[in-house]
């Protein structure tokens, strides 16, 4: 027997990674002291060191007890009160730094020590280390920093996961305050897709807001997303085309192509030319103009049978003055046209175009005048007139997004109409992906600077089966993004209802409070550690509580996340049913309404119109 103050009991059965350790008899079970220091012995999600020779092994306690025991004695020792499971993690040498995974096993009878505040300093590395940020303080050790590695963090994705006021948002809040440290990371780039408009309380110091509707005098801009950026297979998504026969799709994609051909030739644009353009690449034109002439083409009506193109055989009423009702383009006026005539000498005929998507025309011109959409079909500067020429191009909106002076950029997508939400998280990823993708050489690609994606409630738009474009986008960032310098943070409070193959491709895991069972068995079956145990504790954290894994910390870590002062918290608390300080909840007194006002910020879907600047 050791007489080492840290000594615990002796390994007694290995199972690849999984020991089982004896307990000595002499061993105190309770707490001990250490120098100075309490330590909890026996306590899941512990540590423990096994020296071997200049080595150190390291594992994590998982399991206690009876449950604990080798199959092999449960029938000799059937209450095995004096057994710990044990999962090795990495090794370090005495005088070195630790580092995952195991060189060698431990054999029967190498003792099992307890980990120390000098250990655990050793194993979690230094606070001033360049690459490591802090996000809380170990639960078992308080004076020990929980640090993780921003290398591995951003590169290798991550996910937080957690039930609804477990503290995710608070979390997530307080990482990227940390990766965003103006004085460490200058050049930091973070994209947060916020469906919910709850993160700017919490970064408005680093960060720019682009927002639907927004209110500039609260220091937001407003979100413009330019339809022409879009794929033709996103376009579609996006308007009344999603459902069309193969024969409509490639007479669509060939108007369309007309289009941008058209605005090519009016206006050069470097790194295109007309015979390597293609229906996908982001040259703009202008749907109102294709809306106007489909209309035209499938919905007029004619003086001749089967006529089918804008010639003088059109049958266009004339107004009191005589003029042609010919329509606008921009202000989505169609033209008007005599209405069909069964006989008669001057009979009127239908179009003949052989094309059947007036219905889709018809709700096209629905789309155009809902304001709600002018983000996407007006979008400001990046409208392009009828001749397909917008007042400036997409580097202006790359920019804006992921170029201005402050590290963090918040799409705040909570004023988007929730029929094209899903759809439009896709196209914001693609697009700035592609451009990263495309730009990986260059000073502003990836490669030089990386990107983090946050994904808000992911899984609205990520779950298994989904076959949508924010799914698919997703799926590329986590498979192909680390090889360009992109990474993703995933955030959820159902992670049972993600796709498998977007968790378990994310490398570090913030596990917080997780009452449901399913969510459990499918953060616990995507983690690479044997940590049954250690996962077992996720209903009964507290909040604010996480436990970490994965390639951005050295061990699996049960940590205390650090609380964020008043003026950097998300906007996301519990509202007060009791509030003791009466200033709202049930218990204040109640006072006249002014529901004059709910109707004015209902109808100009801005909640902080009435706020001063």
């Amino acid at each position: 027997m050791s007489n080492s103050p840290t000594y615990l009991g002796t390994v007694q059965d290995v199972q690849g990674a999984t020991i089982s350790v004896a307990l000595d008899t002499d061993t105190v079970s309770g707490l001990a002291f250490i120098e100075g220091h309490g330590y909890r012995i026996g306590q899941i999600g512990s540590f423990v060191r096994i020296p071997m020779g200049f080595t150190d092994l390291f594992g994590i306690v998982s399991q206690v007890g009876a449950g604990a025991v080798p199959e092999a004695l449960a029938k000799v020792e059937p209450y095995g009160h004096r057994w710990l499971k044990v999962q090795l993690i990495g090794e370090g040498q005495r005088a070195g730094e630790f580092r995952r995974g195991i060189s060698q096993y431990p054999t029967i009878g190498d003792e099992a020590h307890l980990v120390t505040e000098q250990d655990l300093s050793r194993i979690y590395g230094r606070p001033d280390a360049p690459n490591f940020v802090r996000v809380g303080s170990l639960a078992s050790a308080e004076s020990i920093p929980s640090l993780i590695d921003i290398d591995r963090l951003v590169s290798r994705h991550s996910a937080v996961v957690g039930t609804t006021g477990a503290g995710k948002s608070t979390t997530v809040a307080n990482l990227l305050v940390s990766v965003s440290d103006p004085t460490r990371y200058p050049s930091a780039r973070i994209i947060i897709l916020d469906i919910h408009g709850e993160y700017y309380t919490a970064l408005h110091d680093r960060a720019t807001v682009f927002r639907v509707n927004a209110d500039e005098k609260q220091g937001e801009k407003p979100l413009f997303v330019p339809y022409w950026a879009l794929n033709f297979d996103e376009l579609l998504r996006v308007t009344p085309f999603r459902s069309l026969t193969d024969a409509d799709r490639a007479a669509l994609v060939e108007k369309v192509k007309q289009l941008k051909l058209l605005s090519l030739q009016s206006q050069a644009r470097n790194g295109v030319t007309p015979d390597t353009m293609t229906v996908d690449t982001p040259i703009p034109f202008s749907i109102h103009r294709l809306w106007y002439e489909l209309h035209r083409l499938v919905c007029s009506t004619h003086n001749q049978p089967g006529a089918n193109q804008t010639d003088a055989s059109e049958a266009i009423e004339v107004d009191g003055a005589g003029q042609k009702l010919l329509g606008d383009i921009m202000r989505v006026i169609a033209p008007k046209y005599r209405p069909i005539t069964q006989g008669g000498a001057n009979r009127v005929y239908l179009s003949g175009s052989p094309l059947n998507i007036r219905r889709q025309i018809l709700a096209l011109e629905s789309f155009l005048r809902d304001t709600r959409y002018d983000f996407l079909f007006r979008p400001g500067p990046w409208c392009p007139d009828p001749d397909g020429k917008p007042a400036q191009d997409l580097d202006a909106l790359l920019t804006s997004w992921i170029g201005g002076d402050k590290p963090i950029t918040i799409l705040d997508l909570s004023g988007v109409p929730v029929s094209i939400l899903m759809d439009l998280v896709g196209v914001l990823i693609r697009l700035l992906f592609d451009a990263l993708f495309w730009a990986r050489f260059l000073p502003e690609g990836g490669r030089s600077r990386p990107l983090l994606f946050v994904l808000e409630e992911a899984h609205a738009y990520l779950n298994a089966g989904n076959e949508g474009a924010a799914s698919i986008a997703a799926r590329r960032i986590v498979k192909e993004g680390r090889k360009y310098g992109i990474g993703a943070m995933i955030v959820s409070q159902r992670p049972a209802e993600i796709d498998p193959t977007i968790l378990s491709q994310c490398g570090t895991l913030f596990a917080m409070r997780l009452a449901n069972t399913s969510d459990r068995s499918h953060v616990t079956g995507t983690v690479s550690d044997n940590l049954e145990g250690l996962f077992n504790m996720l209903p009964s954290l507290r909040t604010g509580e996480a436990i970490i894994v994965g390639e951005a910390v050295q061990l699996p870590l049960r940590t205390l996340i650090d609380a964020p002062v008043k003026n950097r918290r998300p906007d996301s608390h519990d509202p007060l049913v009791y509030d003791p300080n009466n200033k709202g909840g049930w218990n204040s007194a109640k006072q006249a309404g002014d529901y004059a006002k709910v109707l004015e910020l209902w109808r100009s879907e801005n909640p902080r119109a009435n706020q001063k600047a």
